[in-house]
């Protein structure tokens, strides 16, 4: 048999995707939860902010008009990918879940959308957290809260955002986001700007004032930069996080070992050296 590797293996490796993929089954389990929990929590989440994604875009068809311009702002578009990826891994948590914990659909796909799911998963625990970081800091003010409905959406958008990165990073068993992964979603990132000015080119508007450059002049550029930074930020604080609750997650499962293991490995010892009593013949 021949033990060449599959054609293209070596490239994929370095972007996470392992031959066979993801064989501990890491992306459909948690520390914490069964995968029938875990799954359950995916899917509901999932649905909750394509709730959200929905009535914002029919709240802005309807009552502002605004809706022509929906998907120029970063902050959707890093929303969306959030659902995309809760129910692209929920269904495959519940399918594993199901199926007797032997595999999940994703696992015979090929390699290319393999490799995408990662990506898509290497977005949504980061992006968030620069969006959260920017609005907050640069963007928020007194309309941010004006109307409940605002409130909501600011919410739901720009904070809990970032707890839907923070549960894939911490409550599921997903490794650390490869290193390559890094430069790929600066990319991405930079890409957007090619968003923000088509849209000011056909519909007269900057999706963030900071984008100006007839307003902000020499500070452009250093906005586009720290936006960088902070996606380089992003990524480092995911990857520790990630590392930390897979050192803790070893530790437990070790823990745990040796507390079942201790008391048959008692038993063990004493059987072998109990001394045994001598046979007594009675003439």
């Amino acid at each position: 048999m021949s033990t060449k590797p599959a054609s293209g293996a070596g490239f994929y490796s370095r972007f996470g995707v392992s031959a066979p993929f993801d064989p501990k089954h890491d992306l459909v389990t948690s520390p914490v939860f069964s995968p029938l929990v875990l799954a359950i929590i995916r899917l509901t989440l999932g649905s909750y902010a394509l709730f959200v994604v929905l009535f914002h875009l029919i709240w802005e068809g309807v009552r502002t008009h605004e809706a022509d311009s929906f998907f120029s702002y970063f902050t959707h578009l890093s929303y969306i990918g959030v659902i995309a990826y809760y129910f692209a891994a929920g269904v495959p948590t519940l399918c594993y879940a199901l199926n007797g914990k032997t595999g999940y659909p994703l696992q015979r796909w090929p390699r290319p959308l393999q490799f995408l799911h990662l990506l898509l998963h290497s977005t949504i625990t980061t992006y968030p957290f620069v969006v959260t970081v920017i609005f907050w800091a640069l963007l928020s003010g007194p309309s941010t809260f004006a109307t409940r409905f605002d409130g909501w959406i600011n919410i739901s958008q720009h904070a809990m955002n970032s707890a839907y990165a923070l549960f894939e990073i911490t409550l599921t068993n997903s490794s650390p986001s490869p290193w390559l992964h890094l430069p790929l979603c600066i990319i991405m990132l930079a890409c957007y700007l090619g968003v923000a000015y088509i849209t000011h080119a056909t519909q007269g508007f900057y999706t963030y004032s900071f984008l100006d450059p007839e307003k902000e002049h020499a500070k452009l550029a250093a906005y586009i930069v720290a936006v960088g930074i902070a996606e380089c930020i992003a990524f480092l604080l995911a990857r520790a996080l990630a590392a930390l609750r897979m050192r803790l997650s070893r530790q437990d499962a070790r823990r745990r070992a040796e507390a079942l293991d201790g008391p048959q490995a008692i038993e063990d010892w004493e059987e072998v050296d109990r001394p045994k009593t001598p046979a007594v013949f009675v003439a």
